[in-house]
This record gives structure tokens, sequence and C-alpha cells, in this order.
């Protein structure tokens, strides 16, 4: 017992220590109540390793600094990283990477801004409105609503539209989708307080099905895009125009949820696998939703387009301002709408750009990546990267990437992680694809390479 409290009395004392991290670079600036915490803890650890035994004395206050530097540098925290993997919209790096106008209009609507106030009466506005309209414009509704996800879109359309008194929604078995985090459609379909009727069988549903499954209580019938998952063979769907027509017969609405979502056709070779949003109202749906940060290119966004009577109930939805977007966010959308409705979508919106490059472009930007590596270069290997973002699934796009040296892949790419660059492993090699990569990107990722 003695040589325990002799041990314990070894520690450094909390105020001793709070003193000398405010001369140290990694401590001085984290914030106090932090600071305090963090030595509480390593301190707190160290006293029961000692009294364990698994400690044979008392680490110094270095020690102990040390320790808590390293935490707070470990602490879960945004980064930018360099998407080195080849997937453009790739989800856990935060999906769309934005465009240079829709970065500036976020980060100028930090301040005071119009979000609900209107500049020619001075009074209060409508918030999002211009959003809206640029979506009206790009979409041919009649109306638009953006909220803060394409899942937050569906819940507000299948509680605003089918939700209460027992309202039934009408779905094919081969839709009830499963999309990212475990957000299934059913489940969606339930908080909205609709109920669930499934129809046909898995591979194959026909538009009899639906006709035979229709109530007096049903509200809705709703049609799932293939978005992230692709079904083939011995297969068979209503189709949007058959539904379309069912709905008008029957007084139903349509609701169409294409997911991932486009504005404009995609480049050659990828058109032909998503259609655009104003295909889908063309072919009569009344409400379409998708997401603004995937093959749209654009910030986190749940977007909902159609009929003006639908649309205003929604937007009339108590579960609306729950839902609705942030300053910053509908800065970004607005700016990336604008980018949509301009010249050249397709060269101004990253992900547009990514997605419609050429093999002989992606091999010059190997090519020079591979020259600033210098010797950590291994070559140039031919790969096939992926939209991402659960978008065009199992469509493989041509890339190029280079393979880096190095004994162990998984410590180099975990080195390179660290440093902010994200690679992936092939057969035991690091890959750096250049697929998701700007030019002005390479020489960041050479750097931090080369210091191994």
């Amino acid at each position: 017992m003695a040589g325990d409290n002799e041990a314990l009395r070894g520690l450094p004392a909390l105020q001793g220590l709070l003193e000398h991290a405010q001369h140290l670079p990694g401590l001085r600036d984290m914030p106090r109540a932090m600071l305090v915490a963090g030595l509480r803890g390593a301190l707190a650890e160290a006293r029961s390793g000692l009294l364990a035994g698994s400690l044979s004395q008392a680490p110094d206050a270095r020690a102990i600094l040390d320790q808590v530097a390293r935490q707070h540098e470990d602490a879960p925290r945004l980064r930018p990283v360099l998407n080195a993997t080849g997937i453009v919209v790739h989800t856990n790096l935060g999906r769309a990477p934005l465009a240079d106008a829709a970065i500036a209009a976020a980060a100028a609507a930090a301040g005071p801004c119009t979000l609900e106030y209107d500049l020619q009466t001075g009074r209060r506005g409508a918030r999002g409105e211009g959003a809206e309209m640029l979506l009206q414009a790009l979409t041919g509704a009649d109306a638009a609503l953006a909220v803060n996800n394409n899942a937050a879109a569906m819940l507000l359309a299948l509680t605003a539209l089918a939700g209460g008194e027992a309202g039934e929604v009408i779905v094919s078995r081969g839709e009830l989708v499963e999309i990212g985090g475990g957000f299934r459609i059913p489940d969606i379909i339930g908080q909205g307080g609709a109920r669930l009727v499934e129809v046909g069988t898995t591979n194959k549903t026909r538009l009899a099905d639906f006709e035979a499954a229709i109530t007096p209580r049903t509200r809705l019938l709703l049609k799932v895009h293939q978005s992230n998952f692709r079904m083939v063979g011995f297969t068979a769907e209503a189709t949007l125009g058959e539904l379309a027509g069912l709905a008008r017969a029957r007084g139903l609405i349509l609701l169409n949820d294409l997911g991932s979502g486009t504005l404009c056709p995609l480049p050659a070779g990828l058109a032909q696998l998503e259609p655009t949003v104003r295909e889908s109202l063309e072919a009569g749906s009344d409400v379409v939703a998708f997401s603004g940060d995937k093959l749209l290119g654009g910030p986190q966004a749940g977007l909902l387009a159609g009929r003006a009577e639908a649309i205003g109930r929604m937007r009339r939805h108590p579960l609306m301002r729950a839902l609705r977007l942030d300053k910053m966010t509908l800065a970004a959308l607005e700016a990336t709408l604008r980018l949509h409705a301009g010249p050249d979508a397709a060269r101004d919106i990253p992900v547009l750009r990514m997605l419609a490059q050429s093999e002989a472009v992606l091999q010059a930007r190997a090519e020079r990546l591979c020259a600033l590596l210098g010797s950590m270069a291994a070559g140039i290997v031919v790969t096939t990267g992926h939209a991402g973002g659960g978008a065009l699934p199992g469509q493989d796009i041509a890339s190029r990437a280079v393979a880096l040296r190095g004994d162990s892949a998984e410590r180099l790419a975990r080195e390179l992680r660290l440093r902010g660059v994200v690679g992936r492993i092939r057969e035991d090699v690091v890959l750096l694809d250049v697929l998701a990569l700007r030019d002005e990107d390479l020489e960041q990722v050479a750097k931090q390479a080369v210091l191994f």
C-alpha cells in the first residue's frame, strides 16, 4: 500500500500540467474545458495503471501532455481530404464536390443575407424561393420545394400526401429498396403514417397488380427508380406512363422517387441509365423526389418538383419546418442550379465534369502525378472508377491510377489517410486513382506521399 501511495504521489499536478500546456503548440490553442477534461482523463488512466500494477512508475508531465496532444489530434472532426479512390460521389467523403461558385455562395451567406427578407418591400420573404424558381425552370414543374435530404423529401411527401386516415401507398415489391444508412422505403412509409400495400413479385410487377390493389383508402402510387441497384434477367415493371394513366383515372397521386436524380442528360454511355427529372414529369409523375448532392452535383438536399397543389400541401405541412434547409446550404444549392441553367454545366459542375472525362485526359493526369511522385511511383495502372453515392450502380467508368511502392500496403494507405490522401488498395498495392482528383490537387497529393 505504501508503495502504491508513493507511486501515486509521483503523478504531476493538474495545475502544473495546465501551465505547461500553455507553451506547447499542440495544446495552447485547445479549448480550456477540453484540455482540463483530457488531462484529468490521462491522470485517471495513469492512476488506474499504477494501482493495477500495469505501470511500474508514474508518467512524467511531458508524457501526460504528449498523450493528451495525440488524443486531441486524433479526435473526430471534419477535415478536408483528397479523393484518390476513383469514386466521384463518395458517400463517406462528403458526396458531391461542390463547384467553386457554390462554395463562394455558401461562404457569402454565412453572414447576414436575404434568407427570409424581401429587399423590394423590406418585409419578410419566402425561404428558398430562388432555388425553387430555378428548379421549376430546369424541370418544367409547376412548383418545387427543397428539404435537407431525399429521405426527408420522401418522408414529407408520404406524410403530407398519404398519411393519416389509414391512407394507403401502393408500391411494387421489387422497389422496396434500402437506401444509405439502413433506411428503408417501408420504414419511411410507416413513419409517414400511411399503410404500405405491396403488389407484384420481386422480379415482376404489372400495371394490373396496381389496379387490383386500389381501395377507397388508396392515396398514392409510388414508383422507385433503381438508382442504387439494378435488377436484370426475367423482370417486368409498370412504366411511369402506365402508372400515370392509372393515377389520373382513379384520382390518385403518382410519386416518383428518382433517388440520385439528374437535371440534364449524362455523358455518352451513361445517359441511358438515368432519366432526368423533366422526363419523369413529362411521363406523368405528379411529384418527383431526388437528391441534390449526387448527380446534380450540389450540397446535401432533398428536392421535390411537381404539381402546385401537391407541392403546396407539403409546403404547408408542420413537418416542413423541421426539414427545411439552412441558409448556407440554400446558397450553395441555388448557385449549383444557376450553373445547371448556364451554358456549360458539364464543365462548371465538378461531378458532371469528372464523369465526362476521356481516357486521354485521365492518362495525362496520371502521367503528371507519376512524375511528381518520382521513385515513389511504381507505374500507371488502368482502373475502373464509379459514380458512387448510390448512383449508376454497376456502371464501370474507365480511369487511371498511379501504383505506389511500399513494403506494407495497409501501413502506407493508413499513413496517407492521416495526411489527407485517401486512396485504395488492390492486390496489396496502394493505388491513387485520378478520376476524382483535380489537376490542382496533384502537387498536394505528391507532397504528402513523398514524405515517407
